[in-house]
């Protein structure tokens, strides 16, 4: 273990006890929302997100993380997905959520010691483990599509999948995401495709063009015409 690492996990803060305990429902709660949700994908999206033979790296926007530990008990059983969150007290809450919902927390942030992060991810997929990678995360702007997931991708040499997802009926908190949270029994159309670790290694996919997929995957209002080369815009 090198002088990088231990001190990131000098820095790493935890809940533990009443704390913990307090997080406990919410995320039950979480779990049977989320249970209650109907899924429907087309056969080459089924196809995409049952892929097992490879670790992959989940790319999505941050307002659909509500959705991924459901679709990891339902379409990748037996697979663990892994995220990244902040070694902050307010990371600790989110890890103790997280554990709740069935995602594996990788403490350390995408801004402070940004080096010893993406070297923790990769050493995660090489050990058999999915990643989850919101390119626009964790504050923002919307849509704004940051290159730190690529980064991962290529050391990786990951087979990438963009998931998407379109709500019937959903409402929208006022953070800075506009967060998707779908009405109970709704139904959620889930659009994914994969990238294969070729395209990323060789940079054949830019970011601006990932940004593009991403955002018909996951149709929320913006024209593909307005998409900026740093990203996607704040849909009005």
């Amino acid at each position: 273990m090198n002088a990088e690492t231990k001190d990131t996990e000098s820095r790493v803060a935890s809940i533990t006890g009443w704390r913990r305990l307090l997080v406990w429902p919410l995320g039950v709660i979480a779990r049977l929302w989320a249970a209650s949700l109907r899924f429907e994908l087309s056969p080459e999206s089924l196809e995409a997100i049952t892929k097992k033979d490879t670790p992959l790296a989940f790319i999505l926007w941050h307002n659909r993380l509500f959705l991924a530990g459901e679709i990891f008990k339902r379409y990748r059983r037996g697979r663990t997905l892994c995220a990244l969150v902040s070694a902050s007290k307010d990371g600790a809450w989110l890890a103790a959520f997280f554990d709740i919902i069935g995602i594996r927390s990788v403490r350390g942030s995408s801004s402070f010691n940004a080096r010893e992060s993406v070297r923790l991810l990769v050493s995660a997929m090489h050990g058999g483990h999915d990643i989850g990678i919101t390119p626009d995360g964790p504050r923002g702007p919307m849509y704004d599509f940051k290159g730190g997931g690529m980064i991962v991708a290529r050391r990786a040499r990951a087979t990438v999948i963009l998931f998407g997802a379109e709500f019937e009926s959903a409402w929208r908190l006022r953070s800075w995401d506009r967060f998707y949270l779908p009405r109970p029994f709704s139904r959620v159309r889930i659009n994914c495709t994969l990238v294969p670790p070729g395209n990323i290694a060789s940079r054949a996919e830019s970011q601006e063009s990932l940004a593009r997929k991403l955002c018909e995957l996951s149709p929320d209002g913006v024209p593909a015409g307005e998409i900026p080369k740093s990203g996607i815009p704040n849909p009005k």
